[in-house]
């Protein structure tokens, strides 16, 4: 099957590349000219031979939104576009309505593989109709891991839900195994922190991918040194607790995983000084100020505290 690739970076090159291998014309198109096939998306077009079949592989947010409209107006009715970057599936919905009444078919496709998907396959999570899903199976079975990898979700916006969800339960295991490691490094009981990890991936039931690469990570730097305890987030953690939020459905591991990124972006937490203040005011415990003197708490002789009014009745 022929189809356009727009953006050849980290997981779209590599897509590219399982396709072509899998048999498939693919023609692509980067901002960078040494990896791409043509200067432009309308040279891309006019690559392609109707009906066309183009997946966009950029970053989601404003970069999206701007290649799907360019296409948009470049493409014609019986075109296919597909979606395979980390949209939220609420922008999913407006860009389905807005190229349908183009007559050019929308699919959302959540990818997951990271830089391993080359040789292992990629799970997708695939939202549109039947039609369009049914059009595009030569590309997702190639893309897809030998058995299993791939679910048609739904309607348009269905596979970034379900991708959305799927990194959310990412965030709450990589948390576990953080504060895992943590407690581990913290503990004088423990001497072997990384084979401890190791023990675990044969016959337990926390064995799976990410305890193989944090046994990776932990093989290349075993105190994990080399790193700050600093987390970005992509995005769809906050989206999944929005989602939450909207249809009243407790997410607590989740919800605290994404928090605890947050967290790690400050090195003194605006946070944790209301609690060290409030701490110190209603239980005297002691605080410690930014010059490393330990301020005298509730309880201390000689520290003003003014009694609650009940107290003082």
């Amino acid at each position: 099957m022929q189809i356009g690739m727009v953006g050849l970076g980290k997981m779209g090159g590599k897509m590219a590349e399982r396709l072509r291998r899998g048999g498939h014309d693919v023609v692509g198109y980067d901002r960078d000219p040494a990896v791409s096939d043509v200067s432009s998306l309308k040279e891309l077009m006019e690559r392609l031979q109707e009906p066309r079949a183009v997946w966009v592989m950029v970053p989601s947010g404003p970069p999206t939104h701007a290649t799907i409209e360019e296409l948009g107006n470049l493409m014609s009715p019986g075109d296919i576009l597909v979606d395979g970057g980390n949209s939220h599936y609420v922008d999913d919905q407006k860009h389905g309505a807005a190229l349908g009444a183009k007559q050019i078919g929308f699919v959302d496709c959540g990818v997951s593989g990271g830089v391993w998907g080359l040789e292992n396959g990629y799970a997708l999570m695939v939202g549109g109709s039947t039609e369009n899903v049914e059009r595009l199976m030569p590309v997702f079975d190639t893309l897809k891991p030998e058995k299993d990898g791939f679910v048609h979700a739904g309607e348009i916006g269905a596979g970034h839900f379900a991708k959305m969800v799927h990194n959310g339960i990412e965030y709450g295991m990589m948390q576990a195994f953080a504060e895992g490691w943590e407690l581990l490094e913290a503990s004088d009981v423990v001497t072997d922190v990384p084979g401890a990890f190791k023990s675990w991936r044969t016959g337990t039931v926390i064995r799976s991918w990410l305890l193989d690469l944090l046994v990776r990570a932990l093989d290349e730097d075993p105190a994990l040194e080399e790193l700050e305890g600093y987390a970005q987030d992509s995005g769809e953690g906050r989206w999944t607790v929005q989602a939450a939020v909207d249809h009243a459905v407790p997410l607590p591991v989740i919800t605290a995983a994404l928090y605890a990124r947050f967290a790690s972006r400050q090195d003194d937490s605006p946070a944790m000084k209301v609690v060290a203040a409030l701490r110190n005011q209603f239980g005297g415990h002691a605080v410690t100020s930014k010059e490393g003197s330990v301020a005298k708490g509730a309880d201390s002789p000689g520290a003003d505290v003014v009694p609650p009014v009940e107290a003082q009745k």
